[in-house]
């Protein structure tokens, strides 16, 4: 059995406040026995007036918010996954000009000693225009990733995703082929495809890769005027939800993981041993 806990935000645009909110809560969780901490997409900044974010989104080495999440990890004992922070690319040259000086919308993965683990960077870019009028554009300021991560973790191997990648089954594929035991889907839904589809995709990526999904997300209004959807969850390889955190505020909440239960479900269902090659 092992235990995780989900942070709930309302991030704002000052990346101190945020990253106040992070080291109090990966106090919080280890004090309750989590291995593991979760948080959300973007859980640094979330601020879409770009000029004043832009003076905020800085290199790896300068963010903050991935120092003060290092630094509490590794003084409480525990991981943490950090959902997304928006980093300011510098590995190289060639890196900058492919992304056209756009920045990543990386997941970090930190071990209990403060080392970083894991990265990844969001795959799949929200460019759309909902019926309600909300309109987004985020390959505007963020380049795609270009590969799935998995990484060891305290809670078994543990596959990332950020947000949008949810309504794209061939990296769920991918990582149930991995044989991940836990999937992280850290969030910020808008309010209307969340009430439409954030349940049902959560559930359905934890059946079709039998594995747990675990889902911190943003919630209520934000400084910046945006909503965002909550309902951080848990959900367990049969597609059962085992925590929901709602739609109203943020907070912290705990899951214990079985993973006796991906053994069951998968010799109950073991569509990961049945998947065939489909012929084009």
């Amino acid at each position: 059995m092992a235990r995780a806990a989900l942070l709930q935000m309302t991030s704002g645009i000052d990346p101190e406040a945020n990253a106040s909110a992070i080291v109090a809560a990966i106090r919080e969780a280890g004090a309750g026995g989590a291995q593991m901490l979760f948080t959300p997409e973007m859980s640094g900044l979330i601020d879409r007036k770009r000029e004043r974010a832009a003076a905020k989104i800085v290199s790896e080495a300068e963010d903050r918010v991935l120092a003060a999440a290092r630094e509490a990890a590794s003084r409480e004992g525990i991981w943490v996954h950090l959902g997304s922070l928006a980093v300011r690319p510098c590995e190289a040259a060639d890196a900058e000009a492919r992304s056209g000086g756009r920045y990543a919308n990386r997941a970090f993965v930190i071990d209990a000693t403060g080392d970083i683990r894991a990265r990844y960077d969001k795959i799949h870019m929200f460019d759309v225009d909902l019926a309600g009028g909300e309109s987004w554009r985020e390959s505007n300021a963020y380049a795609p990733g270009e590969r799935t991560v998995t990484v060891e973790t305290p809670l078994g191997l543990l596959g990332l995703a950020i947000c949008y990648d949810v309504r794209f089954p061939a990296l769920f594929e991918a990582l149930g082929r991995a044989r991940c035991d836990v999937i992280a889907i850290p969030a910020a839904f808008t309010v209307p495809t969340g009430k439409a589809h954030w349940h049902l995709l959560q559930r359905a990526r934890a059946v079709e890769a039998s594995a747990f999904v675990l889902s911190a997300a943003q919630v209520g209004t934000h400084e910046d005027g945006r909503e965002t959807y909550g309902h951080s969850l848990a959900v367990d390889p049969w597609g059962d939800v085992l925590l929901d955190l709602g739609g109203e505020r943020a907070g912290l909440g705990f899951v214990d993981l079985d993973h006796a239960r991906i053994a069951e479900v998968r010799a109950q269902l073991p569509s990961l041993a049945n998947r065939r090659a489909i012929a084009k």
